[in-house]
């Protein structure tokens, strides 16, 4: 179908020599265009805003020989553009003379003397606020060169003068412009998610827990991989801290679910385990009152938190342990194989059952020991293509065998998040914490 191009209204200065931009110029252009564009290029649609009360003639399709073609559309003013400026629209060619059509500039106005650049450039203004992720390419005549630039200055990809313009060089500068308009969004979200990842890391530092353990001769190891693509957290956390007495408490848990109001409450209830912890609650006490933090909390009464809890004693050879429907921790010793601790008689997950209990069971660990407390996300990996997870005695196989193999501390909490991702052939989908308690009796 025939597109309506309307021809360049003349203004004074045009009419004293000044060459038009008309419909054949548009035309000729257009034919030049698709006859230069590279090869395998998509086809490109150019929207033409340019005033023209008079209406304008018309041009056919012109396909060059991929079968591409420059579409054009055509406004008059800054409504039609709105109208006409659909996803598959490329690039916008602007007559700089085209008056402001706001309703500022549709308002009665006393004109100054000492009107700047910028404020000649208003309608370009209202069309990049308009089209903010389109190419821009500005007409403007020759004279008016200062002004053309400003219009780059301030957004615009190239200008192009009425009197040199030719369809080599329109088909160039709608391409050109289309590519750096591109290059520049690229170059932004580039920009963007590099600011992003500085301002996650300064997130994490204050988000993740730093363990209060001074004074105590235990050695401390976490590791923390959240599920959510590009998260910062998961509904995974854990803590650690000294109280006055010497006993040092750990804990880790897991809130249901995997997004940021999860990540959100996993923080919450970390942040109030140490606050009681160091005011002096253990065991049940301290569970019950985590309870009624989560149920405060949580967006939605489905919402559940499974909890490990161990006191350790000052002398480190025991521990007072709690779960609430979490995973059993690991013990390992010298000369000895790695174990799970004892887990009957557990208690539920928080924010299950009102006014439940959580008994704190008596743990020996002895002299020398490792204790390693993990959320689900480790053990409910898969392993190869079939519906096996690696569950909990295989978690324990494989951290015996990395015992075997003399690791300990980081090294061996990187090598078994490593070794359940390689397991479950790519990346874990539930967050992952680990944490290792050591002591080594000297």
């Amino acid at each position: 179908m025939p597109v309506p191009v309307p021809r360049q209204r003349e203004t004074p200065a045009e009419a004293g020599g000044q060459a038009v931009l008309h419909t054949a110029t548009i035309a000729t252009a257009t034919a030049t265009a698709t006859a230069t564009a590279p090869p395998h290029a998509s086809p490109l649609t150019l929207l033409v805003i340019e005033d023209d009360p008079a209406g304008g003639l018309t041009v056919p399709e012109i396909l060059d020989s991929d079968g591409h073609r420059i579409r054009l559309r055509t406004a008059r003013n800054l409504v039609e553009a709105e109208r006409l400026l659909t996803p598959d629209v490329h690039c916008i060619l602007l007559d700089l003379s085209l008056p402001e059509t706001s309703p500022r500039a549709t308002a009665t106005t006393t004109a100054t003397a000492t009107a700047t650049a910028v404020d000649q450039l208003a309608t370009l203004h209202q069309v990049l606020r308009l089209a903010p992720r389109h190419a821009v390419l500005v007409l403007t005549s020759e004279a008016d060169a200062e002004r053309a630039a400003e219009a780059v200055r301030v957004g615009a990809q190239d200008f192009l003068f009425r009197d040199e313009l030719d369809g080599r060089l329109l088909s160039r500068a709608i391409r050109y412009a289309v590519e750096r308009k591109r290059a520049d969004i690229a170059q932004y979200k580039l920009a963007e998610s590099k600011l992003r990842a500085q301002e996650n890391a300064r997130l994490e530092r204050g988000l993740l827990p730093t363990p209060l353990l001074e004074g105590s001769d235990l050695r401390f190891a976490a590791r923390y991989r959240p599920g959510r693509s590009r998260a910062l957290l998961g509904g995974d956390f854990y803590d650690a801290v000294r109280t006055p007495d010497g006993t040092v408490h750990a804990m880790i848990g897991d809130v249901c679910g995997h997004g940021p109001d999860e990540a959100a409450l996993g923080v919450e209830l970390r942040i109030a385990w140490r606050a009681l912890t160091l005011a002096g609650l253990c065991g049940d006490d301290l569970l019950a009152t985590l309870q009624e933090v989560l149920e405060v909390e949580r967006p939605c009464e489905e919402i559940f938190a499974t909890l490990c809890t161990v006191d350790i004693s000052p002398d480190g050879r025991h521990a007072g342990l709690c779960l609430a429907g979490h995973p059993a921790p690991l013990v390992s010793r010298p000369g000895r194989p790695a174990r799970l601790l004892p887990y009957e008689n557990s208690g539920p997950a928080l924010g299950l059952l009102p006014r439940a209990r959580w008994p704190r069971r008596q743990v020996e660990l002895g002299g020398t020991w490792s204790l390693m407390l993990y959320t689900d996300g480790l053990i409910e990996g898969r392993i190869g293509e079939g519906k096996e997870r690696l569950g909990q005695d295989g978690m324990v196989e494989m951290i015996n065998r990395h015992l075997d193999r003399g690791l300990s501390g980081e090294g061996l909490l990187e090598a078994s998040v490593t070794e359940a991702r390689r397991l479950n052939g790519g990346e874990l989908t539930d967050d992952v914490a680990v944490v290792l308690l050591s002591r080594a009796e000297g």
